[in-house]
C-alpha cells in the first residue's frame, strides 16, 4: 500500500493548516527515499549570490533555489505544506521550510543586490513549530526594505501568518487568504486493538501534559490550552503585521456575530474589506509595478565623458 504525505503528520501535532485546501498535497505519495532518514542528511544553506542550496552527497533531485534576484527584486517562493526544516520536502517537492525562509530573509535584508523582496505564496499552511522564527525574519526584513507578499493563489493559515508580516499583501484575482487558527487531532484507546491487546499510554508522574488523554476532561483542557497558546501568538503576529487592534481582530475574522466563529478563508475582495490584504492585482501588473521601482535607472554621462565625446566628434568632422 502506497503511503501518502498525510501519514507523516501524526496526532497531537499543532497545525496551522487549511485541511480542505491541503487535501491534494496530503494525498501525494511519499517519493521513494524521501522518508529515508539517510536522505535527511542534507546540508541546506542559502548561497548568497545565486540563491541556491548546497547539497550533500545523497542521491535524488536537487533542491530548487530558495530565491532569485532580478533587476533589484528578490523573489522567494513560499509553496507547499510548511515545516520547520523538512529537507526531503524542500528537495523533492520544492516546498518552503521555516528554517530556509529565516535564513533567506536574513540574507536578503542585508543584501545590496535586493532593493525589495517578494514572497510569492501558494500554500495551505503547515506546522506551528518553528514558524515564529520565519515570521520574525520577515518582519525584520520589512523594517529595512519593502517586503511584498503576493498571494498567488493561496495563503492559508501558517502561510498567512508569514504573509501578515510583509509590508503589503497583494492577492491575484481569485486568490484566497485567511484560515487563521490552530488545530490538532487527538485519539484515545477505547477498545482492544486488532491483535486483541489493549494499549495504555503513560507518562511519568510530573509529566502528565506530555501525553494528554483526550478522553478525559483534564486531557482535553491541556490540549485546548496548547491550541489557545498558539492561536494567541498567531493573532498577535497578524495584529502587529496588519495594524489591526488586537481587541478587534477576533470579531473581524469571524463569519458571524460570535468572535469564536473565525478560521474561515476569504477571497480577495472580502479579505481586503476585513483588512487582511491591501489590493488585488494580476501577477503581471504586480511585477511591472515593482520592477519599475527597483530596476536600475539609466546613468547620465559624466561631464568628463561628455567633454571627451564632444572632442571626438569635433575631431571626426575636421
Amino acid at each position: 500500500m502506497t503511503r501518502t504525505l498525510a501519514s507523516l503528520f501524526g496526532p497531537l501535532q499543532r497545525m496551522a493548516l487549511a485541511e480542505d485546501l491541503a487535501a491534494p498535497l496530503l494525498a501525494l505519495p511519499i517519493a521513494e527515499g524521501a522518508a529515508d532518514p539517510a536522505a535527511a542528511d542534507i546540508a541546506l544553506s542559502a548561497a548568497p549570490e545565486a540563491g541556491a542550496v548546497a547539497l550533500g552527497t545523497a542521491a535524488g533531485p536537487t533542491v530548487p533555489d530558495r530565491f532569485i534576484v532580478s533587476r533589484g527584486l528578490a523573489v522567494v517562493p513560499v509553496r507547499g505544506i510548511l515545516t520547520p526544516n523538512m529537507a526531503q520536502y524542500e528537495r523533492w517537492f520544492g516546498w518552503a521550510t521555516y528554517h530556509g525562509l529565516a535564513e533567506t530573509l536574513a540574507h536578503l535584508a542585508a543584501s545590496e543586490d535586493a532593493a525589495a523582496i517578494v514572497l510569492e505564496i501558494d500554500s495551505p499552511g503547515g506546522l506551528v513549530t518553528g514558524i515564529e522564527a520565519a515570521a520574525e525574519a520577515i518582519a525584520a526584513a520589512a523594517a529595512v526594505k519593502p517586503v511584498h507578499a503576493l498571494v498567488s493563489p493561496l495563503a492559508a493559515s501558517a502561510a498567512y501568518w508569514l504573509a501578515s508580516q510583509a509590508s503589503e499583501i497583494v492577492m491575484t484575482p481569485g486568490a484566497v487568504a485567511g484560515s487563521i487558527g490552530i488545530a490538532l487531532t487527538a485519539a484515545a484507546h477505547v477498545q482492544p486493538g486488532a491483535n486483541g491487546a489493549q494499549i495504555f499510554e503513560m507518562s511519568s508522574r510530573h509529566a502528565r501534559a506530555k501525553r494528554p488523554d483526550a478522553s478525559t476532561e483534564a486531557g482535553r483542557a491541556e490540549l485546548q490550552r496548547s491550541l489557545d497558546e498558539a492561536e494567541a501568538a498567531f493573532h498577535a503576529a497578524v495584529s502587529a503585521g496588519r495594524a489591526i487592534p488586537a481587541a478587534e481582530l477576533a470579531a473581524r475574522l469571524s463569519v458571524t456575530d460570535d468572535p469564536q466563529d473565525g478560521g474561515a478563508t476569504f477571497r480577495a475582495p472580502e479579505a481586503i474589506r476585513r483588512g487582511l490584504a491591501d489590493r488585488t492585482e494580476t501577477r503581471a501588473a504586480f511585477y511591472a509595478r515593482l520592477t519599475a521601482r527597483t530596476a536600475p535607472k539609466p546613468r547620465s554621462p559624466s561631464r568628463a565623458f561628455a567633454a571627451r565625446a564632444a572632442a571626438a566628434a569635433a575631431l571626426a568632422t575636421s
